[in-house]
């Protein structure tokens, strides 16, 4: 079992959660079995939650987040930058609750956090897009529209079938746009449906087939799609290959790399772990094993 002499829990109020006492009677008391003193923090706006993390960020061994890929994201950008970082852990209590699904974290409360205390520290990979931090994904085109375009209503009533609804209904209205970014020496240009700079494993709940794709190897991965034709869903997943070249592929460009410059589409809005910033990234980069965060598997 890990154990630490010092921890921070905290939990967004605002994150629209209801049944917050249930959520920490869950999950607080199997903690206190392997932490010496830890402190529990109710923040109820976003600002309070960044303020917590950076106030406590080089005082704790561990810190564990109780919230969904929003209130990750929040901690995760107050968190980076400091030069002394404690462990997180992360317990799901989002609709899609992505990067915890890379870590192998199980998706119900108490299961989740007798499991991350079973589980390893290791060094994890931190996407760097401008001057913010994402652990998941940058993107932009498809997946921005479907984030603006998910119903309150539907994200409440079913979960995280919003997001496959959203999508149907953008599909038909994105248009392709012009992009043209410069990585590993190479340009690559043409028109596409969707950009996407990947560290996670997982969108909306949803396990991408590649093989390669790690938020521990040091790189990041560069997905781009052409169009939402049936030949590149089936492009995307020949990627479960490792063999597969990016060459083969035609609907689809796929690398890897440390650093890419987005010099096209400029001004367009991005969506980074889920959250909307109004403008690309014109530099994107990979922080290895910037942050130590427990894996269950």
């Amino acid at each position: 079992m890990l154990r630490f002499k010092r921890a921070l829990f905290l939990y967004n109020r605002t994150a629209g959660e209801d049944d917050t006492q249930q959520k920490l009677s869950d999950t607080i008391h199997v903690f206190t079995q392997a932490i010496d003193e830890l402190i529990v923090l109710h923040t109820a706006s976003e600002v309070e939650l960044q303020k917590a993390c950076r106030e406590y960020g080089g005082q704790v061994d561990l810190l564990i987040i109780l919230g969904g890929d929003g209130t990750v994201h929040t901690c995760i950008n107050s968190i980076a930058p400091l030069p002394v970082r404690p462990a997180i852990a992360i317990l799901p209590g989002g609709t899609s609750n992505d990067f915890s699904r890379s870590l192998g974290i199980p998706q119900t409360l108490n299961e989740a956090a007798a499991s991350l205390l079973s589980g390893s520290v290791i060094d994890t990979d931190v996407g760097q897009a401008g001057d913010d931090y994402f652990m998941n994904f940058w993107g932009t085109g498809l997946v921005t529209d479907t984030s603006e375009n998910v119903k309150s209503n539907e994200k409440k009533r079913f979960g995280s079938i919003s997001y496959l609804l959203s999508t149907l209904r953008t599909l038909n209205q994105t248009e392709p746009f012009y992009y043209k970014i410069r990585c590993e020496g190479t340009e690559l240009e043409g028109e596409a449906i969707l950009l996407f700079v990947l560290n996670g494993r997982f969108i909306g709940t949803t396990e991408l087939p590649i093989v390669s794709l790690s938020p521990f190897d040091g790189k990041l991965d560069v997905l781009i799609v052409r169009d939402s034709s049936l030949s590149a869903f089936r492009e995307l997943l020949t990627l479960q290959n490792p063999v597969v070249e990016n060459e083969q592929l035609t609907q689809l460009e796929y690398i890897q790399a440390d650093a890419l410059e987005v010099l096209q589409p400029v001004g367009k809005k991005a969506d980074m772990d889920g959250e909307i910033y109004e403008e690309t990234a014109k530099k994107i980069t990979v922080l290895p094993g910037h942050l130590k965060m427990i894996r269950v598997k």
